[in-house]
């Protein structure tokens, strides 16, 4: 069974309610209408023809919410409600509320409008600083690899990039449902180089082992140690991963976006993705050039995400 069949099956036994913001893109529309047809989950449709949230009864929950969050964002009541009528901010506050499970938002929008909506509303996850993305890749003939953090945290702190590792190994177990390997991935190999970026990529695997001591992880390594076994006896012979690490954590948002973008130009490997990790509730945004297809898979990863006890 693929990995987005094995998603969509498992979301599937947990009819959690997902909130697709973008209601009025005939891609969202199409989605919403495989969700609700396939049983995969129970979509809540803002915008076109679903929710107005401006003449929905609960604004005024949402907008007091969000004006109690962050008081310092909002000049007043009107201005409250004005800030709640926004889909994106209307969705994640219904998570935030309970009214849903999980929120995929940003179809005609940017990942930032959807990580801003999301902070404000939903915050971070107990023990993690910020909140961030990982693509999950499918190469062909190799286990699915997560890739971290590809869209939010443009320079993360070595206490970030542990926090980053933590939140997609709790992710990895809930969507893919085997045992994360971690690598945090550098220029440098066991000491090869230095300078900057590798002490912080060091004293970021320092930290994530002291967080999940029970997870396997190593760095700081380069790409082929972490994922050929024959480079890894040669670069790091004493690797607990032995070049089979399968959550590929990087030091920078450069050097992740461009990871991603060349693999998905060059090599075609299908990815799926960014999803939002770390927060409290699931929200995720989307690609601009997402399908409906894209957007079912995305909503049955948030409907997973939500799920602690799901595998």
């Amino acid at each position: 069974m693929s990995f987005r069949t094995s998603l969509i099956e498992r979301a599937s036994r947990l009819g959690r309610r997902i909130v697709l913001t973008d209601g009025g893109d005939p891609r969202v529309q199409a989605a919403a209408a495989r969700l609700l047809e396939e049983r995969i989950a129970l979509p809540i449709l803002i915008g076109g023809p679903g929710i107005d949230p401006a003449r929905d009864p609960r604004l005024q929950r949402v907008a007091q919410f969000l004006r109690d969050r962050r008081p310092d964002r909002v000049r007043d009541g009107l201005d409250a409600l004005d800030q709640a009528a926004d889909p994106i901010r209307f969705g994640a506050g219904l998570v935030a509320l309970g009214e849903a499970d999980g929120c995929v938002a940003g179809a005609v929008g940017t990942t930032a409008e959807v990580v801003k909506a999301a902070l404000w509303a939903i915050g971070p996850a107990a023990g993690i600083e910020r909140a961030s993305s990982a693509f999950y890749l499918t190469p062909p003939e190799r286990e699915v690899l997560t890739l971290t953090d590809c869209a939010v945290v443009p320079d993360p702190s070595a206490a970030q990039l542990a926090g980053i590792a933590l939140a997609a190994v709790r992710d990895r177990i809930r969507l893919v449902g085997d045992t994360p390997r971690v690598a945090f991935l550098s220029f440098s190999t066991r000491g090869s180089g230095a300078g900057p970026s590798v002490d912080k990529v060091r004293e970021a695997v320092r930290q994530f082992r002291a967080l999940a001591s029970e997870i396997v992880a190593d760095g700081e390594l380069q790409a082929d140690a972490a994922l050929s076994p024959e480079a890894a006896r040669h670069k790091s012979p004493d690797s607990p991963l032995g070049g089979a690490a399968n959550v590929l954590v990087v030091p920078d948002l450069d050097a992740g976006n461009i990871a991603f973008r060349l693999l998905r130009e060059l090599a075609a490997i299908e990815a799926m993705g960014p999803l939002l990790q770390g927060l409290a509730r699931p929200m995720s945004g989307l690609s601009r050039g997402a399908t409906a297809d894209h957007i079912v898979e995305v909503a049955a990863a948030v409907a997973l995400q939500g799920d602690p006890n799901t595998t």
